[in-house]
């Protein structure tokens, strides 16, 4: 193949407002800080430490090691939780939701181009310290986005019943689960280092957050990852004046409803609520909603007066719960955070906060679209280069894809430009002797001239469809090829599992993926395993 990159603005799957942010377009400056470019991390690194309250530094490493007290911690991991105490260590910062066995591959993708960021950072800055950091989104509530996970084409769920933070959720009755997908992978060695992985993170662990950081230490652990749930009382601790603000004053809501109305020609990509937070318990997770002078927990009974809710807030800081709008914050908070690496859709909402950063003075962290990669066989490739495919062909949305090899694989032009051409300079000489007559006599030659354009272009669309049936055996080669690369014609990275590559390539693919990845270069990779 001629290529094993195309630009992310040109491969058809990023939005046209991270396509202007990527093409750093400058309507769009106003809404984010430092553009990621290694030299401006220099910059950054200066707002950053001028800017954050180090006193928070030893509560962060305190809730870490408790976190980790159960796991068998990496000496990188357990430098790098050290690190943290250091004015001159900052971090690199992705997220995640806690998906069923990491959920879609590009779990591995946000996560590769976190720690591969820290290490050319250090090369460039060697006097600072970085660290990558998973954060782990404990204390969503939307558990059917995460209860499922596809692996060959097939959907594997988790049915079961739970309503508070996903994090607090019990793992019991994942073996019968366990079970149906261990049979779906075989017995090779590479099935069953799988199959021991999913039993130690998943029944051996009471929590979904303690699974979760189980799977993603077991997987990046050598390469010195620290995993964060920040469904913690003492983190939060921190958070409290810009929650007591929150409720009182409601400032994310106005702040960000002024910058939605300066992205009237994009799509927003998530709306503020007046107050951005929720309020949690094992089993519950409610918006607040202020009403008639009292806050209420929505579909509860539970309601407080103002002091009484500030007293909570207080006393009990881990039962307050931000929401899209508001998490951002609470992260730039706790941690030395320089930069926050996410998908399309994560870049977009971020880029609606930075007037609210302003106002509650934190730094904004540098925002950097995530790698992407399309993994591909050596099978798959050659069928490629012998179907005479290019990678930009196969992005192509299948109509599109089917049209243009249609055409260029028919032994006679499809198009049939040149013939209305000709109809054109035919009726250009009605026209002007039109013009020496009547107006009934000009339109007259104009519905003529419609009636037989139109009647080419059905010819040419009839021509097109008729080739397609001949050529039938090519083109569905052709579809064939791009459903193996794109299953439900989509990107490979949103449905597929990391298992089904794992099965061929063992543990040789993190390795490969972490050589291969350069975070900076913002790409769409292609990498054949």
């Amino acid at each position: 193949m001629p290529t094993d990159c195309i630009s992310y603005q040109t491969s058809g799957y990023f939005s046209k407002l991270i396509q202007d942010y990527l093409d750093q377009k400058s309507e769009l400056k106003p809404l984010y800080n430092n553009f990621p470019t290694l030299e401006n991390f220099e910059k950054q690194i200066a707002e950053k430490a001028d800017n954050f309250d180090n006193n928070n530094r030893i509560p962060l490493i305190t809730a870490l090691k408790k976190q980790y007290q159960n796991i068998e911690i990496s000496d990188s991991t357990k430098q790098n939780i050290e690190l943290l105490a250091l004015k001159n260590t900052f971090t690199i910062t992705t997220g995640h939701q806690l998906n069923l066995f990491s959920g879609p591959l590009y779990f591995l993708y946000k996560i590769i181009s976190t720690i591969n960021l820290t290490k050319e950072l250090k090369s460039k800055y060697p006097s600072y310290n970085f660290v990558p950091i998973y954060w782990m989104a404990t204390e969503d509530h939307d558990f059917e986005e995460i209860n499922y996970f596809n692996f060959k084409g097939k959907k594997f769920r988790w049915n079961k019943e739970s309503n508070g933070p996903v994090g607090r959720l019990s793992t019991k009755g994942l073996d019968e689960f366990f079970e149906i997908y261990s049979l779906e992978l075989g017995s090779s060695t590479n099935a069953n280092t799988l199959k021991k992985l999913f039993e130690n993170a998943y029944l051996k662990h009471d929590n979904l957050a303690d699974a979760t950081r189980f799977l993603a230490d077991s997987l990046f652990a050598n390469h010195g990852l620290v995993i964060i749930d920040a469904d913690d009382a003492d983190l939060k601790r921190a958070f409290i004046p810009y929650a007591k603000e929150e409720l009182e004053k409601q400032t994310s809501y106005k702040a960000v409803q002024e910058t939605i109305e300066q992205l009237k020609e994009y799509t927003v990509q998530v709306n503020p609520r007046e107050i951005n937070l929720f309020y949690i318990e094992d089993n519950l997770r409610e918006r607040i909603i202020f009403e008639e002078n009292k806050y209420f927990v929505n579909n509860t009974k539970i309601s407080f007066s103002k002091e009484q809710i500030l007293s909570e807030l207080e006393n009990h800081p881990q039962k307050f719960s931000p929401n899209v709008i508001m998490r951002p914050l609470y992260q730039e908070i706790i941690l030395p955070n320089l930069c926050y690496i996410g998908g399309g859709g994560e870049i977009a909402y971020w880029l609606e906060l930075k007037s609210f950063f302003d106002i509650v003075k934190i730094t904004f962290p540098m925002l950097l679209v995530r790698n992407s990669v399309l993994l591909a066989t050596e099978k798959q490739e050659k069928k490629a280069d012998q179907l005479n495919l290019s990678w930009k062909d196969l992005f192509t949305k299948q109509e599109n894809l089917i049209n243009t090899i249609t055409h260029k694989i028919s032994a006679f032009p499809i198009d049939l430009t040149p013939q209305k051409e000709i109809l054109k300079n035919q009726f250009q000489y009605l026209y002007e002797l039109a013009n020496q007559t009547d107006k009934s006599f000009s339109g007259a030659v104009k519905a003529q001239e419609t009636k037989q354009t139109k009647g080419l272009e059905n010819l040419e669309k009839r021509l097109l469809k008729a080739q397609k049936r001949k050529l039938s055996d090519q083109l569905q080669r052709v579809t064939d090829l791009q459903c193996e690369l794109f299953p439900n014609n989509s990107l490979q990275e949103r449905q597929s599992n990391f298992s089904e590559f794992y099965l061929e390539k063992g543990e040789q693919l993190v390795p490969l993926l972490l050589q291969k990845l350069k975070p900076l270069e913002m790409n769409f990779n292609i990498i054949t395993i």
